[in-house]
């Protein structure tokens, strides 16, 4: 509620001056043409006109909240980290949920995967987990990422978007099958932001005391509850309320209905990785809870929204390299490629400083030789030496945070196919299993519902082609859910069924 006692402020410049005509611009006479000298004109035009920073490639819809982890659970005995180090540390959290291939404007009811990305204000610097709704990905090496992304965006020639370049994609990389049945099943289309689990997705590293190192998965599961939509509720859902999980995270948390997700594990140690039957860096497959069970951690709240969209959710800046000592990275190669990828999409589209933006800036000490740049909002280290090592200054090296050495399985660097090893071309054993196993009855009819929708867009020369190599990947998966896709988009099954074989 408005304070009417409240005392205005002066309006100014944005160097501070005040000044008194901000709607009418100076001009000579009432009707005659105005005067270069308007500089509050100028300032106000030229603030307008860069007002919209370039929106992100990726991930460009979305809403954020901040909140708290608390650990509930011991985990000492796998990690050296410091918010791990006792039940009952707790630590300040910003969550960022999106859709991933749409623009801002788009819909947050799209059959998409959602963006799950967490920013952990540890007194160890600041920790970001950036994963989805989803355990695994569409690709396992990260060449192909923004090959795939182009297939979600909009068609050169049209400018639309475009049923064959995804299908075309996804039927010639049978890797991404896992991914696709997930999307096309009401997973990908959540209710809420609320009623969805999220997923570090990534193989990443424990380091423990002893710097003895295993693997690890993260899972948040919701304490809400999954809900999800069907396609034709999704589809209501878009005329209706474009915004629906925006509006819903922010009225949950301003009605005190703060949503709550609890923090898992799996690990898995260096022995288990090298007999495990699959990859275990493989970002296309999951590692089977019966093998690998959950282990429960803490307990993630949201309880606040940001005061300013823009300052802090459209600023936030996520990158997978920011780690903190004891959570380390893994051979996982989609991981290896963000390492990258991540924070140099941060510095183009904020700038290179852009970690000192309050909602990215660690609230603890920060100390380095980085100086000057755009966006340089600090003290840029005073008269501190800019180089290392050096005489004078008192930031120096902490050896206690150095972390054990890899033992690599080979010497020999070549471009290896991503198929090469045991297990890595099963692409069909998990996409089967999911559709067998975790899918009850009316879950089935609907991902055969979805996919038929959506392949029905198919057309052109190659429909043909791209609907039957499709056909193909998921007559490996499973012969009945081939057969159910096929009788859906009216193929004759004798035709596409010897293809499974081909």
């Amino acid at each position: 509620m408005e304070d009417d006692n409240k005392p205005t402020r002066k309006l100014t410049t944005a160097s501070g001056r005040p000044y008194a005509e901000h709607e009418n611009t100076q001009s000579v006479g009432s009707r005659g043409p105005l005067l270069l000298q308007d500089f509050v004109l100028h300032e106000k035009m030229a603030h307008f006109n860069r007002e919209r920073i370039p929106e992100r490639v990726v991930h460009a819809k979305g809403t954020g909240a901040y909140g708290t982890f608390k650990v509930t659970h011991d985990i000492t005995k796998y990690t050296k980290a410091k918010i791990f180090s006792k039940i009952g540390n707790a630590c300040k959290v910003f969550l960022r949920f999106s859709t991933v291939g749409g623009e801002k404007g788009s819909a947050d009811s799209e059959r998409d995967p959602r963006g799950f990305a967490i920013k952990f204000y540890t007194e160890d610097g600041n920790w970001d987990l950036v994963g989805n709704n989803t355990p695994v990905f569409f690709v396992k090496d990260p060449k192909k990422f923004s090959d795939f992304i182009h297939t979600q965006k909009r068609d050169p020639r049209t400018n639309l978007k475009s049923a064959n370049m995804m299908w075309d994609f996804w039927s010639l990389n049978p890797e991404s099958l896992h991914q696709v049945m997930i999307l096309m099943t009401d997973r990908g289309t959540p209710y809420s932001y609320r009623h969805m689990d999220g997923f570090g997705s990534h193989t990443y590293s424990f380091i423990d005391h002893e710097n003895q190192r295993v693997w690890v998965k993260f899972h948040f599961k919701t304490q809400q509850g999954i809900k999800n939509m069907t396609g034709p509720e999704a589809n209501e859902m878009r005329n209706a309320d474009m915004d629906h999980s925006q509006r819903d995270l922010v009225e949950a948390i301003d009605r005190g209905e703060f949503p709550k997700w609890t923090l898992k594990i799996q690990v898995m140690t260096e022995e288990e990785a090298k007999t495990f039957r699959w990859n275990p860096f493989d970002l296309t497959k999951i590692w089977p809870q019966g093998e690998f069970p959950l282990i429960e951690v803490g307990e993630l709240e949201l309880n606040q929204i940001p005061n300013n969209y823009f300052a802090q959710v459209e600023q936030a800046a996520f990158a997978p390299s920011n780690l903190i000592d004891g959570v380390g990275f893994s051979p996982d190669k989609m991981l290896q490629g963000r390492i990258l990828s991540y924070a140099d999409a941060q510095r183009h589209r904020l700038g290179v400083n852009f970690q000192q933006i309050p909602v990215n800036a660690c609230p603890f000490m920060v100390n380095n030789y980085h100086r000057d740049g755009q966006m340089r909002v600090d003290d840029n280290g005073n008269s501190d030496p800019n180089y290392f090592p050096n005489s004078y200054g008192d930031v120096l090296p902490d050896p206690s945070y150095k972390e054990p050495a890899w033992e690599l399985e080979s010497n020999v660097a070549d471009w290896y196919d991503r198929n090469e090893g045991p297990g890595d071309n099963d692409h069909y054993t998990q996409a089967g299993d999911l559709y067998r196993k975790a899918l009850s009855p009316e879950d089935r009819i609907h991902l055969v519902n979805n996919i038929v929708g959506a392949m029905s867009g198919i057309n052109g020369p190659k429909r043909l082609q791209i609907i039957n190599l499709q056909l193909c990947h998921f007559f490996r998966a499973d012969i009945q859910l081939g057969m159910s896709v096929a009788k859906g988009l009216g193929v004759d099954v004798e035709q596409a069924m010897p293809l499974q074989h081909s």
